[in-house]
């Protein structure tokens, strides 16, 4: 009998149109299929630079995400007490004129009253210069709680860093290092990056406590202990040196290791590089037998020693310094073995496979170039060793040391941007650190004007930092303070405690935008909330005025006062920007565009139009012509097409000029848009083979560079070995400087910024008894989860629709807990019931799970009794957003002492079987209210 024909692959659309994912941080190229003006399938988009065509499961999940019930569909009034969801529907119109009236009030009256941070937005390029127009220091996006100290850490050290800043160089890597890497990030690059490992033959070992996805692809996991991943290098970096395994040439040539270095203790000048009366720094030369600038052609700097200066002071080479320290017995694989949970013998291991690697499998390319110095090379020689590393380095109060600590090992094997090494990503490399400095001086906040610079930038010393005559913190998070001086990404996660507490001082309006303060990032759920809903004893709330934007009904949305709704990425206009965040690739620069592929069919805007609406309403000078009409009525493409933040350089770098064949700079082309659209919604411009690699010397790309607007000035990024900028700190802590540290941050400033990287303890270890807490605890970022955005997707949900306690068998055995069972979880500062499952792939002293599963229930459009809600769980609510009190009752940011950054993963607790078996995790909260519709 004849088989009926079936069509197993019906054409479901009649018409397709190209937009960027935002279903995570890669912003993949993705072709949206519709029919009748309705989406119907997502595929990616084989054009595309990032991606090639790759989808994963978030990016094709996008229909879910688009379509979710929980979105929000009409901006919202609370006519209740915060928390209740009692809200009334109310027009744009009164919308945006109680948002101007709150906003105007703070601005003529004292603009840092402002509190402006925001989420996951890759929008950060306006809202920052917004919140620049505005004239509030205090704005700043979620990398305080995520990625700061790696940004800072590279960025300092060797003017690039990991996470979205650089990547491998897949096509040339033999041995690729894994520490810490999320697996909802940047994760179609990574994982097509780790198939080219795969195919042909190179090794990947994974450090990381948690066994699974990347990890479990790996030719050898490491099952690290959290928080000792510094260790652990350190000791590689004490082999290589003891073996004398490390390239020479380029640690003389391209790095401050020769730089001489002031020995004068206690004295003003100790610690601090030896200048020419020019300024320039000085090393020893060979010839002369004496100081010499560092960058001179003719110089012949000594790697090591120590030296007696014209002026009679003493001075040693930087290297000297660094080789001591990684050479002290301390620092030995039997040293440490026991303390980060790796066997000595693992560790030697590792490191002779390095040095093997490196020196003997050494890649050139038949490539020449011209270095900084005018030095011609006939080839460009790499060393076929990479590293990557992300969030489980970033969220520990040690991480800024300890990713230092890996850009000293690569450093030291020559692998950044050379063959077979870690690649710089454009607009990087930039100076180390880069020039711009944070705005938000006393004086420099003033009514009705911008400030004079941006609210982010980059400390140098500690006359750059935002605190008055008495140390007293500028900023309502306290970043750039002694507390956190180089908070390079601000501290979201600071805010709310900060202003309910009214520390340093209390705020006027609270505005966030895709910010879940009140659930998944909140350091501390149940705190954070009775913050958000603290009173004065008259009545008011200390925090007077929220307002919040986003596209879903999250948990915050409850607990603010004015709703904003936002379109979903589908149906708006953005901009990932060279200005921000781009989509570059190693080979070059690139950047994208989102086109709404479909129209809202709610009353929402998309909320970067919404902002430039409210400063043409507020009269920012930027966003308002001389005679006060809006400088972009035509909303954030408007912006895009026609700003310039220097003359000739706009939001997107491709197809400028009027005939759109300007690239990089070049005046705004009205068809820009289309342009993009025609190709494909992305640019890209591939570098020519001489101005591949070596970028942070290479004259040709330095000068390329320079016109492009990346760079002020053709000038080298020489990596930073030995950070002057972090001694400057110290020094002020000793009584020296014209700024000196107030008397309650000496000690904590003194220890923690070494201007060589080094390894001290999580706080948070130190502080509590190991006996009572004795495991570690932490989460993990699914695969197939972006933040709390997945866990609402119909699809999504069906692959993780909860999470568990994840946990080692043998440990599980020794505290007589099977499988399933539920336990209790307990912190110094919280106690949490949770469902625990098994598993061997876990480092025998942690726990984890997989974060921002858990909802709140009647959140997000899901069911009340959604296993999200009931079985789903937080470790927000065991930590505390403050470490315990120090001398004197002064409690510290539960951050990185140097740069802020959220200590997530420095978590202590005990983990027992529960009392009670019964079937529903705790805390539970209070179900929320369905949002109220207008009568």
């Amino acid at each position: 009998m004849t088989q009926p024909a079936v069509n197993t692959s019906p054409k479901t659309w009649d018409e397709v149109k190209t937009t960027t994912c935002y279903m995570c941080a890669c912003r993949c190229g993705i072709r949206v299929h519709l029919k009748d003006g309705r989406v119907t399938y997502i595929d990616g988009n084989p054009e595309h630079p990032v991606n090639k065509g790759v989808i994963c499961g978030k990016g094709a999940a996008g229909i879910m995400q688009h379509y979710s019930p929980g979105r929000l569909s009409k901006p919202l009034l609370r006519v209740g007490e915060r928390g209740a969801g009692e809200f009334k529907e109310i027009e744009w119109g009164e919308a945006l004129g109680l948002a101007t009236q709150w906003l105007s009030e703070v601005r003529a009256k004292d603009p840092k009253k402002l509190a402006f941070f925001t989420g996951r937005d890759q929008s950060q390029g306006l809202t920052g210069w917004w919140a620049t127009q505005f004239g509030t220091p205090n704005y700043a996006a979620h990398g305080g709680f995520c990625s700061v100290n790696m940004a800072a850490a590279g960025l300092y050290t060797f003017g690039g860093a990991f996470w979205e800043f650089g990547e491998p160089d897949w096509k040339h890597t033999k041995y690729f290092l894994l520490f810490g890497v999320a697996e909802d990030h940047g994760s179609n690059p990574i994982k097509k990056g780790l198939g080219q490992l795969k195919a042909r033959g190179a090794k990947i070992v994974s450090i990381n406590p948690i066994r699974t996805g990347y990890s479990a692809i790996a030719d050898e996991w490491i099952g690290i202990r959290p928080g000792a991943d510094g260790l652990f290098v350190g000791a590689l970096i004490h082999e290589l040196l003891t073996a004398q395994k490390i390239d020479g040439d380029y640690v003389l040539r391209y790095t401050n290791s020769p730089w001489l270095i002031i020995e004068n203790p206690g004295h003003a000048d100790d610690g601090l590089f030896a200048r020419a009366p020019q300024g320039s720094a000085l090393v020893w030369d060979s010839h002369s037998n004496s100081p010499m600038p560092a960058l001179s052609p003719d110089a012949a700097p000594k790697l090591m020693g120590r030296f007696k200066l014209p002026d009679g002071r003493r001075a040693v080479t930087a290297f000297t310094l660094i080789a001591e320290r990684f050479l002290d017995p301390e620092w030995a694989p039997e040293k440490v073995a026991e303390r980060c949970g790796v066997p000595a013998e693992t560790i030697k291991r590792i490191a002779a496979e390095l040095a093997r690697t490196a020196f003997e499998e050494e890649i050139a390319l038949d490539v020449p170039w011209t270095d900084h110095l005018g030095r011609y090379h006939e080839r460009m020689v790499g060393r076929p060793v990479s590293m990557h590393a992300m969030r489980g380095i970033s969220a520990h109060a040690n991480g800024f040391q300890t990713c230092r600590t890996i850009h000293l090992l690569q450093i030291l094997l020559g692998t950044i941007d050379v063959p077979g090494g870690f690649r710089y990503k454009a607009p990087f490399p930039k100076p180390a650190p880069p020039g711009v400095k944070p705005a938000g001086k006393p004086g420099q906040v003033k009514p009705n004007t911008p400030l004079p610079g941006p609210p982010l930038g980059f400390v140098a010393a500690p006359e750059d930092l935002l605190v008055d005559a008495e140390g007293t913190p500028q900023r309502i998070d306290k970043a750039y303070s002694w507390d956190a001086p180089l908070a390079a990404h601000g501290m979201m996660h600071m805010v709310i405690t900060n202003a309910a507490k009214k520390d340093p001082y209390g705020i006027d309006v609270l505005f966030m935008y895709m910010a879940n303060m009140s659930w998944n990032s909140a350091m501390n759920v149940p705190d954070t909330i009775r913050y958000l809903t603290q009173k004065e004893p008259d009545g008011s709330y200390t925090i007077p005025k929220i307002i919040y934007s986003d596209a879903y009904a999250s948990e915050m949305v409850h607990y603010a006062d004015l709703i904003l709704p936002d379109t979903t990425y589908l149906e708006r206009w953005d901009c990932i920007s060279l200005l921000d965040r781009p989509i570059s690739e190693a080979d070059g620069p690139a950047d994208s565009i989102r086109q709404p592929v479909v129209e809202p069919d709610r009353d929402v805007r998309p909320f970067q139009t919404v902002l430039l609406d409210l400063g043409a309403r507020l009269g920012l000078p930027g966003m308002t012509r001389t005679d006060g009409s809006p400088r972009y009525p035509g909303g954030y493409p408007d912006y895009i097409v026609n700003h310039e933040r220097a003359p000739g350089i706009g939001p997107l770098a491709g197809f400028r000029g009027p005939n759109g064949r300007s690239q990089g700079r070049g005046a705004p082309n009205p068809e820009q848009l289309l342009r993009y659209i025609a190709n494909g919604c992305h640019w890209f411009y591939e570098l020519p083979e001489h101005m591949k690699y070596y970028r942070h010397v290479n004259w040709a790309y330095l000068d390329w560079a320079t016109f492009f607007g990346f760079i002020g000035k053709p000038e080298p990024v020489i990596h930073q070995l030995y950070c002057e900028p972090l001694q400057k700190f110290r020094l002020s802590a000793q009584g020296h400087g014209k700024v000196v540290a107030p008397e309650q941050h000496r000690q904590r400033i003194a220890s923690h910024f070494d201007p060589i990287p080094f390894w001290y303890p999580p706080f948070e270890g130190e502080m509590v008894p190991e006996a009572e807490f004795p495991l570690h605890a932490v989460t993990q970022r699914p695969m197939a989860m972006y933040h709390s955005w997945g866990s609402q997707n119909a699809w999504l949900r069906q692959i993780l629709g909860r999470n568990w306690l994840y946990m080692a068998r043998g440990m599980a055995a020794k505290l007589k807990i099977a499988d399933g069972d539920w336990v209790t979880v307990t912190s110094h500062h919280g106690v949490i019931k949770a469902q625990a499952k098994l598993m061997d792939g876990v480092n025998p002293d942690t726990v984890w799970t997989w974060n921002a599963i858990g909802k709140r229930s009647g959140t997000w459009g899901l069911d009340p009794g959604a296993d999200e809600a009931k079985k789903g769980f937080l470790l927000n609510h065991l930590i505390s957003e403050l470490l315990p009190e120090r001398e004197g009752g002064y409690r510290y940011s539960n951050s990185d002492p140097v740069t802020g950054q959220a200590a997530w993963y420095d978590l202590r607790v005990r983990v027992e079987k529960a009392a009670g078996q019964s079937d529903m995790s705790e805390p539970q909260f209070a179900t929320l209210k369905p949002l109220a519709r207008a009568e």
